[in-house]
């Protein structure tokens, strides 16, 4: 066993792009679930210790991080998944950047301004269209979004597009190269185990109500 224990809500959010990391890396892990209720709620001993206030929390070992990206991040160096120089570990770190951004206008559409999400979703090609441009400037849009071995932000951008196409089930209609790339990373062998097994089905995109 490898020590890995992710805390965080019965949710897939912002952990699951790290348990498609280590799913696809052939890592093991342990879930600690905490009730949404009870952390706001302020039930929780672990809102007092995390660094921001925030979850997931990530331990290795006697190691433990907060915050999603730098989890992420760390990850990618651990498992040699952060590019192979300078130039290739900046460009992973912008894609992956760019995700962030576009998940929390997500998030914002989704959870806090429901509102807004028609707008969202009438503004969402002009998103999606600079992820396609940056797979189509590497191998013609075959492989990954940077270099020729997949990366922390593959992950990233994967857990996005699936969390987009429950609400948006044809937001990629116009996007191949996203829509290939789908299909092509979730189909690498383990992670594909992962992305049908109960565990990762049963955790909904959305807090149910």
């Amino acid at each position: 066993m490898s020590g890995y224990v992710i805390t965080y809500f019965p949710l897939r959010g912002r952990a699951e792009p790290i348990r498609l990391l280590l799913a696809d890396q052939g890592a093991s892990w342990t879930e600690e679930e905490i009730p949404i209720a009870d952390w706001f709620a302020g039930k929780c001993d672990i809102k007092k210790e995390a660094v921001f206030g925030q979850l997931p929390r990530f331990k290795d070992g006697d190691f433990v991080l907060y915050q999603s990206n730098c989890i992420l991040r760390y990850l990618g160096c651990k498992y040699c998944l952060a590019g192979g120089d300078n130039k290739e570990k900046a460009l992973i770190d912008m894609v992956n950047d760019g995700v962030e951004d576009l998940r929390l206008k997500f998030a914002r559409a989704i959870f806090y301004e429901p509102e807004n999400k028609e707008k969202y979703e009438t503004d969402l090609p002009n998103h999606l269209s600079a992820f396609e441009r940056i797979l189509s400037q590497n191998a013609d849009g075959t492989k990954y979004t940077v270099g020729e071995k997949i990366s922390y932000a593959d992950y990233n951008l994967l857990d996005l597009l699936h969390c987009h196409l429950d609400p948006f089930p044809a937001c990629l209609s116009s996007f191949p190269l996203l829509t290939a790339f789908i299909d092509r990373i979730s189909s690498r062998p383990k992670l594909s185990e992962y992305l049908k097994s109960e565990a990762r089905n049963q955790r909904p995109i959305i807090p149910k109500k």
